[in-house]
């Protein structure tokens, strides 16, 4: 048996993914859990409903083609960071259904975080995996998230020390907030991109930091006053995604400050921003994820659960 199982149902994607280790081959379905026209996300009541309608469909579509008896075990993502306290109603959908079929077929259940899975999507897609031997910096940066740990492979995934965070907004809400006051739905991100790179004119945008800390609530604010004095929609949406990462790269010059220059990998969704990804790649030789694995995704998910299975660890 050579196939692993990964879930993920995250607060906005439900996906599950098949990682065939005879082959290092990946495949994943996955869909966005719908929102309203308007609006900026959903409760985690709404999540849960829309996972449980969702998940099925897109199992059937994963493993219509393949032999279920060839999945050795099943990985999934069931809380959204691996530290102590951590929760979200909409991962119970994802572990349920892992714990129904590795009952029903008779395979173990791996349990990971969704960062794990994050940060485990990068290495896996960068062709990276050398690093789970390594310390390294990993930014996790999505609506959910805008933090920056110092990572080391371990039995279980990641052993994590938190380096930095936001104090107040994350940069995915800032990307959907700002896009949503330019008449952009939810989520934004490839949008607003896509906005930004009509804007001719030179942006010079600050960061707020605290320490390795950043704050980020400002760009909101800053964007609204922007549109307000009659900047270009353009303009705007260049000046938030410079804004974020003016901050990010902030944020990786005081951590290295701290800790040493150590390999940096970024992940998460707002990390699939080529203009921040081309930024970095060149400042910090920085390891990035495929853009369909930078969004959440259960990828990372499956490939840990081959690594868990296989002992493959430091």
């Amino acid at each position: 048996m050579s196939l692993y199982l990964g879930i993920d149902t995250s607060n906005y994607t439900t996906s599950v993914a098949l990682f065939d280790s005879a082959t290092g081959s990946m495949v994943q379905q996955k869909k966005l859990l719908p929102v309203k026209e308007g609006q900026l996300g959903l409760r985690q009541s709404d999540a849960v409903f829309h996972h449980t309608a969702q998940l099925h469909t897109l199992f059937s579509m994963l493993v219509s083609d393949i032999d279920t008896k060839e999945i050795a075990a099943i990985g999934a993502s069931v809380r959204p960071r691996p530290i102590e306290g951590s929760y979200m109603p909409c991962f119970t959908v994802g572990e349920n259904t892992a714990k129904i079929l590795s009952s029903a077929w008779k395979i173990p259940l791996y349990s990971f975080s969704h960062q794990e899975g994050h940060i485990a999507a990068a290495l896996f897609s960068a062709d990276r995996t050398d690093l789970f031997t390594q310390t390294f910096l990993a930014f996790h940066v999505s609506g959910g998230t805008t933090e920056a740990v110092i990572a080391h492979g371990q039995d279980s995934g990641f052993a994590i020390e938190m380096a930095a965070k936001t104090l107040d907004l994350n940069a995915g809400q800032a990307v959907d907030r700002v896009g949503l006051m330019l008449g952009l739905r939810f989520p934004c991100g490839m949008a607003l991109e896509q906005l930004a790179a009509q804007n001719t004119e030179p942006i010079k945008a600050r960061p707020t930091m605290k320490g390795c800390d950043c704050c980020l609530s400002g760009v909101e604010n800053r964007c609204r006053k922007l549109l307000a004095d009659g900047k270009s929609k353009p303009y705007v949406a260049a000046f938030c995604l410079e804004s974020i990462r003016v901050t990010l790269a902030a944020m990786t010059d005081a951590i290295f400050a701290s800790y040493g220059k150590i390999p940096a990998v970024y992940a998460g969704g707002v990390m699939s921003n080529q203009m921040i990804k081309n930024s970095f790649e060149e400042k910090y030789n920085a390891v990035f994820a495929e853009p369909v694995y930078s969004s959440d995704n259960a990828a990372g998910i499956a490939y840990l659960c081959y690594r868990k299975h296989h002992h493959v660890h430091t």
